[in-house]
């Protein structure tokens, strides 16, 4: 099996945002309200006269997802309504230098990322709602689409990786996989090449020269390489709310819990996470948007070094069905999910609780500490046989997911 260094480098990022931002920003309906809400071509397009992004719009965005502790960030340069944040160079004139801007976005994009030391990568749609030859010529779309990632290849210096969308609306088609693949590789050699399989066929590998596989929406899984010729890697992507891009009336948000638990179920399978955002019309982030991305870049703080190189360690913990190891080197990162004993977190809780862990470890253990404060937990070896005696809530303090580093 062929185990490349672009794609296990890839796996140390652990956590990414994903950001969903273009026309649809300015409307903040969603990043499908063109299509859902049968908006015609020259209703939608007027957008154009409305959109320009504040000039800080992209180095607000990378701090922020830097403070979340995100190593790199997944930008929709074009998605399904056919607007480009990029300069097409003349394969049409429906992008950000001929909006209201008049500025290259992933330019400003990729010099925000550089100057704070952030992976930058590149979604883009492979289905095209505008485009007329996607409809009427599918082979002549299919050079636009080629010309069009090209220019994404060529122009903005070394990459992290392409992360395509959308054929699974055209599933019977021949995308013609190897040519668009084929050319990222001449200029691109060590992008990671990604495509979504989308909601109903997560974790399916399709082409060779594609370099992980997606989780949308769902748990990761463990992946067989049982006779697979290529290592890949495994991202599953989350959003806060209903939608990737942004709806202003959408307030359905999920918890800053549940995506630090989703990070760290994440990493309990190797894979990375996808956190998305969608900022508004001017580049900005909702105040909600904002504040959860700090609240989990606290989490991070804690842990950084247990959520980036360690990888699972194959060791079941036999009696918390939720907790899980992971290792690196001569260390163990044993992950612990706790939530309060008591639905009144003002009471003190003096009960005697058993937090135990239990699992076996070849290995012999010299300490165990919280990696949040570095206090020494105890436990028990006899043999190969470990019991860590957990205690990682306390009145005051839950850090919901809490990571002791095991020194061997």
């Amino acid at each position: 099996m062929i185990v490349k260094k672009y794609i296990q480098d890839f796996e140390k990022l652990g956590f990414g945002m994903f950001v969903h931002f273009g026309l649809y920003s300015v409307l903040g309906k969603g990043e499908w309200a063109k299509l859902s809400h049968s908006i015609p071509d020259a209703d939608y397009e007027v957008l154009t006269k409305e959109f320009n992004p504040g000039r800080e719009w992209a180095k607000e965005l990378v701090r922020t997802a830097k403070g979340a502790g995100c190593r790199y960030i997944t930008l929709t340069t074009r998605h399904h309504d056919g607007f480009s944040l990029y300069d097409t160079c003349g394969l049409n004139d429906y992008d950000a230098p001929h909006a209201a801007c008049g500025r290259d976005l992933v330019q400003e994009f990729v010099d925000a990322c550089q100057e704070q030391d952030i992976i930058p990568f590149f979604y883009h749609t492979l289905l095209d709602w505008r485009e007329p030859s996607y409809r009427t010529d599918f082979k002549e779309y299919l050079k636009y689409l080629r010309a069009s990632v090209e220019i994404l290849c060529k122009n903005y210096g070394k990459i992290g990786g392409i992360w395509f969308d959308g054929m699974w609306d055209k599933p019977e088609e021949d995308w013609e996989e190897d040519a668009l693949y084929g050319m990222i590789r001449s200029h691109q050699p060590e992008a990671m090449i990604i495509n979504n399989t989308g909601l109903s066929a997560r974790g399916t590998l399709g082409h060779i020269e594609l370099d992980s596989v997606t989780f949308e929406r769902g748990k990761p899984q463990p992946l067989n390489f049982e006779g697979v010729p290529k290592y890949v890697a495994s991202e599953m992507c989350e959003i806060f709310a209903d939608h990737w891009g942004y709806a202003k009336e959408d307030l359905a948000y999920r918890s800053p819990a549940q995506m630090i638990c989703e990070l760290a179920e994440c990493r309990k399978y190797g894979s990375n996470m996808l956190l998305n955002v969608g900022p508004m019309g001017d580049g900005s982030l909702r105040l909600m948007d904002a504040a959860m991305l700090g609240i989990v870049g606290e989490w991070v703080a804690y842990y950084e070094e247990a959520i980036r190189a360690p990888r699972p360690a194959g060791i079941e913990v036999t009696n918390k069905e939720e907790d899980f190891l992971l290792k690196d080197g001569n260390c163990y990162y044993l992950f612990c999910f706790r939530l309060p004993m008591r639905a009144d977190g003002n009471v003190a809780q003096n009960e005697e609780a058993d937090f135990s862990d239990v699992f076996e470890l070849p290995e012999q253990i010299r300490s165990i500490a919280w990696m949040d404060n570095g206090e020494a937990v105890e436990y028990t070896q006899e043999g190969s046989s470990v019991t860590v005696h957990t205690v990682p809530y306390c009145y005051g303090r839950n850090l919901v997911v809490r990571v002791a580093k095991i020194s061997c």
